[in-house]
């Protein structure tokens, strides 16, 4: 079993759990709440935001063009594609996508940002992409099961969304993720192994915990002054 099979394997209770998300389950019937989609896409903007940062530290790591060239070409899918799963939210919930630019980030992805960006600072090329792999990974098996449950017709409020994610976007990006990471895994000592594990479950928890927050438009315990409400 490759070593990102048995990644897979331990993790198969969040991949199942985050499935079965009522925000997950919301996209499924179209039933979403307007502020539910708008905390998500704030929210998913600046996360978006460190991803790319990401990305960028990630190429300063690799050893190969063809590695330099998958963290650039994710970099471009980033800032130029995954804005139209966003405008797909943004339509259902009658805001533009220009007015959810620019928050702060609440607790759960605040936490989830800092855990890559340790990943980043601290770590091997292999924990770096160890940290990254969940996010497609779940949105690539959300969207294949989504079309699978729901095959929607172009009336879904979120067909955009399912079929962005369902119609191959993020398969690409995980599998070439996954075949640096199960070749990274051949030659790493078991401390880092047991690092590069560390940080692929908690960004899986992380993962769950970002369409939990969404869902219950989490913020942080004590207000200050408010930001503006959409």
């Amino acid at each position: 079993m490759l070593f990102t099979e048995k990644l897979r394997e331990e993790a198969a209770p969040i991949f199942e759990a985050i499935y079965n998300h009522p925000f997950v389950r919301g996209l499924a019937n179209g039933k979403l709440e307007k502020e539910q989609l708008v905390h998500y896409v704030k929210q998913d903007f600046e996360y978006l935001n460190t991803f790319v940062r990401i990305y960028g530290v990630a190429i300063s790591k690799c050893e190969t063009r063809e590695e330099m060239a998958l963290f650039n070409e994710q970099i471009s899918f980033v800032l130029h594609s995954e804005i139209h799963p966003h405008n797909n939210l943004c339509r259902a919930a009658g805001v533009s996508y220009d007015e959810l630019q620019g928050y702060s980030l609440a607790p759960t992805a605040h936490h989830y940002t800092r855990h890559m960006l340790d990943a980043a600072h601290t770590g091997t090329l292999g924990e770096i992409i160890a940290a990254l792999l969940p996010c497609p990974w779940t949105y690539l098996e959300i969207g294949q099961r989504l079309m699978q449950e729901v095959n929607p017709s172009e009336d879904h409020p979120f067909y955009d969304w399912i079929t962005f994610y369902g119609q191959e976007s993020m398969e690409p990006v995980t599998n070439q993720l996954r075949s640096i990471l199960d070749e990274w895994a051949r030659t790493a000592p078991e401390k880092e192994l047991k690092r590069i594990r560390d940080y692929f479950i908690l960004s899986c928890q992380l993962e769950y915990g970002f369409w939990d927050m969404a869902y219950r438009v989490e913020e942080w315990p004590v207000a200050l002054q408010k930001e503006k409400r959409i």
